[in-house]
């Protein structure tokens, strides 16, 4: 049977809420990061950043918490054709702070959650048969029927030649022996619990767990002891980890020192938190035994994936994607708090970043109405017209879009906060602009707070827009206050984990050429900010584009990518100057406003049009608009052909 899928991971899935503040009680946090949560979870999440095609068998419930976890595993790259919604149960919840180095206070909510109703039913033979390996962890043996299901799925495994892993992953508090108030605890003794494991082990080909984990499982207290009890039952590669000591890994019989197994290089960092830390490890250490590496490379992966996810908050967002880890590799530990490296934290975030609704790697066609001024200065205009009128502007945009991906809008939160608000979850990119318009040097909306904290008030899918008006030949103080401004900007975004777009329009400051974009793309990436997105005036000749896509890449080969903007233009002009952009592979699409709603913003705010005819008119131009820019890059690359 033709393999599809590299690991298939079977057990929890959760939804776990994060305490933002460092260093207090859970009882005092007040904020919390949302994140997927469970050891399988996270590891059909890890390996997937490291390029293997992986699945997760679980359940949700049918709220929003399940349909969040379907959905970012879905943004994660992660299969979830095995995870069933459960009609009957609310979807696993844990509430998790950072004390210190040493305390990490956790409260798992899994009263009669929806994972483990997980039963035989659930486990597809044929879905098994797709994979390379199937990996379950320890919590899914703890009851009756999520035990049934994970030896279904085993015996399915190993009758067709499927690889098994056994992430021990020991809660005592999860198989019942210790109580909720214990969430944090990792080892307590039970005999009971020893004989369920080691009834199990011999079904495993690799075998994953800490020392205190192989304690339960070997049924000892003595390290050494306990995995000879274990290798007496399993012939499977054990690999014992060790915190800062690395790792170990035994193929064959249990020497008498731990050093004395294989082992791989460690990376000396500062630990922030430990949670997630083993699903990390095992994310990397599943990557190399499915790619058939020796076991100290390996455990080389592991050990670094374990390094990136002790060093970061969270669980899953803490990480590597493939490209990252070689990266690290390459380079080498630079400072030993990686969550403060900003060159690695860049690579980071561009590789792991999902795309947003609405956009692809191909394209993005986004009608722009985020103007304010412009509307303002209209014969007719109040603020409640305007309000409607920037909700017809999104129909016109939904209707274009269709439901399909590659379109967007930009829309303000003054005047479009309802259609901002009706377009979030409609698949739509979404941008939304921060300066007050017109303004240079900056100045930023009032709505954004002094130190742009209403950004955690936004919605996670929108792009965080910024138009700067300037120009190479800036004096060098407007020039130092624009860039401090970007600067903050484009930092308060990324913390909020906002993308970012910066549009810099020179033509209205001061004459342009060849070089002017360029010059000023660059003057923004020596000063620290890295746009996910450009968005750039139409120039006139192939230099201007060349020159600009070159001072991008060579800076950031990442990044997402460039729009091209109207400013207003004839149709005719702007198809002219889109044949020119489209040749530029990084050039993604158009953000055009004027050029589609302008005729129809006049004629309706004085009476003269009604709703239907303006999104009518809108909805044609923009569509028009959109063909125009597919004509475009289909003959750039027949061209190119």
């Amino acid at each position: 049977m033709t393999k599809t899928l590299d690991v298939i991971t079977i057990g929890r899935a959760g939804v776990d809420l994060y305490g933002a503040q460092i260093g207090g009680r859970l009882e005092d946090m007040a904020s919390f990061d949302k994140y997927i949560g469970g050891s399988p979870t996270n590891i059909a999440c890890g390996t997937a950043r490291l390029g293997l095609k992986s699945a997760l068998i679980s359940r949700v419930g049918d709220e929003h918490m399940g349909r969040f976890i379907v959905e970012q595993l879905g943004r994660e790259g992660v299969e979830t054709r095995g995870v069933v919604t459960d009609p009957e149960r609310l979807t696993a919840l844990v509430i998790l702070g950072i004390r210190d180095q040493e305390q990490f206070p956790l409260i798992f909510y899994r009263e009669n959650c929806a994972d483990m109703a997980l039963c035989e039913d659930d486990i597809d033979p044929e879905f098994i048969k797709s994979a390379r390996s199937v990996v379950p962890t320890g919590t899914h043996l703890s009851h009756d029927n999520t035990r049934a299901a994970v030896l279904k799925a085993l015996n399915i495994a190993r009758e067709n030649g499927v690889k098994t892993a056994l992430d021990i992953d020991y809660r005592p508090n999860l198989w019942g022996v210790l109580g909720h108030g214990d969430g944090e605890s990792r080892f307590a003794e039970s005999a009971e619990v020893t004989a369920q494991l080691q009834a199990t082990l011999h079904l495993f080909d690799l075998i994953v767990g800490t020392e205190e984990e192989f304690h339960i499982a070997g049924g000892s207290t003595d390290t050494i002891a306990a995995l000879r009890a274990v290798r007496a039952v399993s012939g499977a590669t054990l690999v014992c980890k060790r915190g800062p000591m690395g790792a170990v890994a035994f193929e064959g019989d249990i020497p008498d020192s731990l050093d004395d197994g294989q082992t791989g290089p460690g990376f000396p960092i500062k630990v922030f938190n430990v949670l997630g830390a083993g699903d990390g490890f095992m994310s990397g250490l599943l990557k190399g035994w499915l790619d058939g590496e020796a076991w100290p490379t390996a455990l080389k992966y592991a050990n670094a994936c374990g390094a990136f996810a002790v060093s970061r908050h969270g669980c899953t967002p803490a990480y590597p994607s493939w490209e990252e880890l070689q990266f690290f590799f390459e380079r080498g530990i630079m400072q030993p708090d990686l969550r403060n490296d900003a060159e690695l934290e860049q690579v980071h975030w561009a590789t792991n970043r999902h795309t947003r609704p609405g956009a692809n790697a191909d394209v993005l066609r986004t009608f722009a109405f985020d103007h304010r001024m412009q509307l303002e200065e209209m014969d007719g205009y109040s603020l409640e017209k305007g309000s409607a009128f920037k909700e017809l502007c999104l129909k016109a945009a939904l209707q274009v879009q269709g439901g399909q991906d590659g379109y967007g809008i930009l829309c303000d939160n003054r005047i479009g906060r309802s259609a901002l608000h009706k377009a979030s979850g409609s698949g739509l990119w979404i941008g939304r602009p921060t300066e007050d318009p017109g303004s240079r040097p900056i100045q930023f909306e009032a709505d954004l707070g002094i130190d742009f904290g209403r950004f955690k008030e936004w919605a996670v899918e929108d792009v965080v827009k910024l138009l700067v008006f300037c120009h190479p030949d800036d004096d060098a103080t407007v020039r130092a206050l624009q860039e401090e401004r970007v600067l903050r900007l484009f930092t308060a975004a990324r913390r909020a984990g906002l993308e970012f777009l910066l549009e810099v329009i020179p033509s209205k400051v001061g004459p342009v050429d060849d070089d002017t974009t360029a010059v000023l793309i660059q003057q923004f990436y020596d000063a620290g900010v890295y746009p996910d997105w450009w968005k750039l005036e139409p120039f006139k000749t192939e230099g201007a584009w060349a020159k600009a896509v070159e001072a991008i890449e060579r800076n950031d080969p990442r990044t997402r990518g460039i729009v091209v903007l109207g400013l207003d233009a004839p149709e005719a002009e702007l198809a002219e100057s889109f044949a020119l952009a489209a040749k530029q592979p990084l050039v993604k699409g158009f953000a055009v406003g004027r050029t589609i709603f302008g005729d129809a913003a006049r004629a309706w705010m004085k009476g003269e049009m009604s709703d239907a005819e303006a999104v009518a008119q809108m909805a044609e131009r923009y569509a028009r608009l959109c063909d125009v820019w597919d004509g475009a890059r289909a003959q750039a690359r027949l061209n190119a052909a």
